[in-house]
């Protein structure tokens, strides 16, 4: 099911080291608007993931493990919002 932009752009943006609203639009607006629209549905589904995760009750042996897991899950997540994933992205640059 398509979702709008709107409601994939309905996320905890300070959450994110180099959100860019504008950025954003123009990525919505741009060649890979298809790509990106992706990106923003993979990213809620890993904030669907980090929370069911989170609310799973580790060991406490296991909580630091489970909490650098879930940084690292949430990391991707932003990089995909942040445009950072797109084929002119930062992190794809050169590639």
């Amino acid at each position: 099911m398509e979702q709008s932009d709107e409601r994939l752009l309905d996320f905890d943006k300070d959450r994110l080291a180099d959100w860019n609203p504008e950025r954003a639009q123009e990525a919505l607006r741009g060649d890979d608007a298809a790509i990106y629209r992706n990106h923003l549905a993979i990213a809620q589904w890993i904030d669907g993931w980090a929370e069911r995760l989170e609310e799973d009750s580790p060991l406490a042996s296991e909580a630091a493990y489970q909490n650098g897991y879930i940084n690292g899950i949430r990391e991707i997540a932003a990089h995909l919002r942040q445009t950072d994933l797109l084929p002119e992205g930062v992190l794809l640059e050169g590639n």
